[in-house]
């Protein structure tokens, strides 16, 4: 089994079930007692929260790369980033890698692709639903990709750092992600990506007409296969 990085945090209400998919994976592998050889690095997310809402992308970078180079100093051998926002500062961070990043953007596409699906609705922050460094990866594998109108996106942004990171599950809230939901449908969506690492613990299955691709779960189920791959 080789060992994985998890950069973790952000928030940490996902990243325990990053902890538990990755094990729950390891164990349906191997079976009996086994599980994941990882080690996790979680960042304060409240300082990586104030970069991101000043657009200070820079210094966010700077700070994941240093705690990524420490994951690779202490042994890790693929780096997970346990969240979709943060691949935004990628192009910081890989350079001081000589270790693989496991990318959650290329991970849900090839889960997608594997479905023969092509058309998908995409939920997360604001960042993640406007700027290109995901839609782009995304568009990469053939898939082209549809977000909500503007004061639905605002919506999600605001139900992920206000309730969702907190962990804060509303019913009004399931209620309004629906209705974002459908309205992705409705546009000829196939599929939605719940595309923040967060979202997968307010909406499921039950919470739409198409198929709901989990990044968390996708991403989890991912780096263990990895892990338990021929090296």
């Amino acid at each position: 089994m080789r060992l994985l990085g998890l950069l973790g945090g952000m928030s940490w209400e996902s990243t325990l079930p990053y902890y538990r998919r990755i094990n729950e994976r390891v164990r349906e592998r191997l079976g009996g007692l086994h599980s994941a050889e990882l080690l996790l690095y979680s960042v304060d997310f409240a300082a990586v929260e104030a970069l991101q809402h000043r657009g200070d992308w820079d210094a966010a970078g700077r700070m994941l790369a240093a705690a990524s180079q420490a994951l690779q100093r202490a042994g890790a051998q693929a780096l997970v980033i346990c969240t979709n926002t943060m691949h935004r500062v990628l192009p910081q961070i890989e350079p001081g890698l000589e270790i693989p990043v496991l990318h959650i953007a290329d991970a849900t596409a090839a889960r997608i692709r594997a479905a023969g699906l092509a058309r998908v609705g995409l939920l997360g922050t604001r960042f993640t639903m406007e700027q290109d460094f995901y839609r782009g990866r995304l568009a990469q594998h053939g898939l082209e990709v549809l977000v909500p109108d503007e004061a639905q996106r605002a919506l999600v942004h605001r139900v992920i750092y206000d309730e969702l990171c907190q962990g804060r599950c509303l019913p009004q809230s399931r209620d309004a992600y629906r209705a974002v939901i459908a309205d992705l449908v409705a546009a000829g969506a196939e599929a939605v990506i719940l595309g923040c690492t967060e979202i997968g613990l307010l909406v499921g299955a039950d919470d739409s007409a198409v198929p709901l691709f989990d990044t968390t779960v996708i991403h989890a189920e991912h780096a263990a296969d990895w892990a338990l791959a021929a090296a």
